[in-house]
């Protein structure tokens, strides 16, 4: 059994950061958390924040093999999460303000972060429980969209904190999406037989795919997992995006093939930019098999609703053998 933070835990911090004369009134574990502990922390005067918790104990995910330049492995930490909330805030992008970073254990025995509290409701439950009090903040978000995948990177890869090598030779994301793709596809044949029996259609219809896709050396942000599910959405109707380690240097298309799959048919609301269709066909492919085995992997962990990400994956296996037959 897993031991997350319980109030008691917390007092020493809020005395350290709020002073002694402010105490934890209350201390809630969020929901949907698989990397890092979310924690709503309500002090005794009624004002919250949101503390975040990088430990090995709130992580459920299990070692995999990986592609070695893939921006999107072990997109997770402190010191992730702290350079791309500069890069989001530089770029416009709407992220709940960062209160304190502690890297050093001043207060916890983990990397923390405390930031604000946005709020409870998200994108996701607006959409589906008023659609039309959601046209406002999808319209906002769009634009928030626009403004980070038209800030421009000289390569692909994850925002560089330390002085980078110059000489290094990035590859182009489309072979990176690839060989991640393939891996993927590797690790469910395993334990699929239907995907086992597939393997090699599956095999041709992504290299059928990857061949279509022109050369490109331009790169924009991308949020890297951007569903409704990661917006929330203030009492003032802005969206404020979450869950932002994977930022990245990358094609938009992979953000746009993600948005497509989650947020369905109020996508247009979101108003794109221009995309290339050979490349956003590759990207949604290659994330059907991502979301076959991210599932499959942690339903194998304690993670707690295992039927639900048991259920994630049968619904896109049916979409990967569909397409290739």
């Amino acid at each position: 059994m897993r031991a997350f933070l319980r109030r008691d835990d917390v007092r020493c911090l809020v005395a350290d950061v709020y002073g002694t004369d402010r105490h934890p009134a209350s201390l809630e574990r969020l929901t949907g958390g698989t990397k890092k502990g979310v924690y709503r922390l309500v002090l005794d005067d009624g004002t919250s924040v949101v503390l975040y918790v990088w430990a090995p104990g709130e992580n459920y995910w299990p070692p995999s093999e990986t592609v070695p330049d893939d921006p999107f492995t072990d997109a997770s930490g402190a010191e992730l999460f702290a350079v791309n909330h500069a890069a989001l805030t530089a770029a416009g992008v709407r992220v709940p303000r960062l209160l304190l970073l502690d890297r050093d254990g001043r207060h916890l025995d983990a990397d923390i972060a405390i930031v604000e509290d946005a709020g409870g409701l998200t994108l996701e439950t607006l959409m589906e429980r008023d659609p039309a009090a959601a046209v406002a903040p999808l319209s906002a978000l769009g634009d928030a969209l626009r403004r980070l995948h038209t800030t421009p990177g000289a390569r692909p890869g994850k925002l560089f904190t330390g002085t980078p090598d110059e000489t290094a030779q990035a590859r182009r994301p489309e072979d990176i999406v690839i060989d991640r793709a393939l891996a993927h596809l590797d690790a469910v044949a395993a334990r699929d037989p239907r995907l086992a029996a597939a393997h090699e259609r599956i095999t041709a219809h992504l290299r059928r795919l990857h061949g279509a896709v022109p050369p490109r050396t331009a790169y924009g942000l991308v949020h890297g997992e951007l569903g409704p599910d990661h917006v929330l959405v203030t009492p003032a109707g802005e969206p404020v995006m979450i869950d932002i380690e994977g930022l990245t240097y990358f094609d938009v298309e992979w953000d746009h093939a993600f948005l497509r799959l989650r947020f369905g048919t109020a996508y247009p609301a979101l108003r794109p930019v221009d995309l290339d269709p050979h490349r956003l066909e590759l990207y949604r492919y290659a994330q059907v098999l991502a979301l076959i085995e991210g599932p499959l992997r942690i339903a194998d962990t304690d993670f707690p609703d295992r039927r639900w990400m048991l259920d994630l994956a049968e619904m896109n296996i049916g979409k990967a053998l569909a397409a290739a037959k």
